[in-house]
């Protein structure tokens, strides 16, 4: 057989190159925004909002390049397309194949099932690095004419390998559910629910008096710690690590314990 991750990234190459191409032109284009922003050209609209609200969109200080970023660009626009990457990719790892009828054909081989899941995950990892690594390209090379250069070639280094993490982990959450319940419906709408509710939790949380809530939202370790501002936040990514070490360890452990005969 050919290699399973080459497969995987070969049969997903298209939607690869365009949500990777979307993502960073879409980067790219808001992040482009930022000097009619610093010259208040948003600043009556944001007025309009209540304090509560500007807090929890990350609105009080938008005229600064890592608070307009970490904002709009970066804290809205870049992780909700690229969550919808990691998770389109995670249902489609186990649960799609299982669902097409070409799970059997796949395990028909001398293919153990650890070894495909970590391949479809590796593909996924692949995947997340390659969209993170041309949004910080198309950072880059917006960073002079966009007015960013207060934001230094690190910092936008750590908030990209952040996105990258956010990316595997709901990816990883998709390809568990997927593993345990061989239905791709069923983890495509789970995992978007934990993603809708996990970001409420971290917008939100706060204005709710229940600050605690965004402790267990991948999101406030992807963006919570400010990396535009200050740089690598090695405990946030040491626990988006952890989670999907812990995840992933499960999706195999459900995986080799079904009975795909019935």
């Amino acid at each position: 057989m050919p290699d399973l991750l080459t497969k995987t990234l070969w049969d997903g190459r298209r939607a690869l190159a365009a949500f990777t191409a979307g993502t960073a032109l879409l980067a790219a284009m808001y992040a482009g925004f930022y000097p009619q922003v610093a010259e208040g050209a948003m600043g009556q609209t944001v007025e309009g909002f209540s304090p509560a609200l500007r807090q929890a969109l990350r609105m009080e200080d938008l005229a600064s390049a890592a608070g307009y970023l970490g904002s709009s660009v970066f804290g809205i626009i870049v992780p909700l397309v690229a969550v919808i990457f990691g998770i389109a990719t995670g249902t489609r790892a186990i649960a799609g194949d299982e669902e097409a009828g070409y799970l059997d054909l796949l395990l028909a081989h001398p293919v153990s099932r650890t070894r495909l899941l970590l391949h479809r995950f590796a593909a996924l990892t692949t995947g997340a690095i390659l969209i993170a690594a041309v949004v910080l390209l198309a950072m880059l090379a917006v960073r002079p004419g966009a007015r960013l250069d207060s934001i230094t070639v690190g910092h936008f280094t750590a908030q990209c390998l952040a996105l990258a993490l956010l990316i595997i982990v709901f990816g990883t959450i998709a390809i568990t559910i997927g593993a345990a319940t061989g239905s791709r419906p069923t983890a495509l709408a789970t995992t978007a629910g934990i993603a809708v509710l996990t970001y409420a939790a971290s917008t939100l949380a706060g204005q709710i008096g229940a600050d605690i809530l965004r402790y267990a939202s991948p999101f406030h370790y992807y963006i919570g710690g400010e990396p535009l501002r200050n740089g690598f936040q090695w405990a946030d990514l040491s626990i988006l690590t952890a989670t999907t070490a812990i995840l992933l360890t499960v999706a195999v452990a459900a995986f080799n314990r079904r009975d795909l005969t019935s």
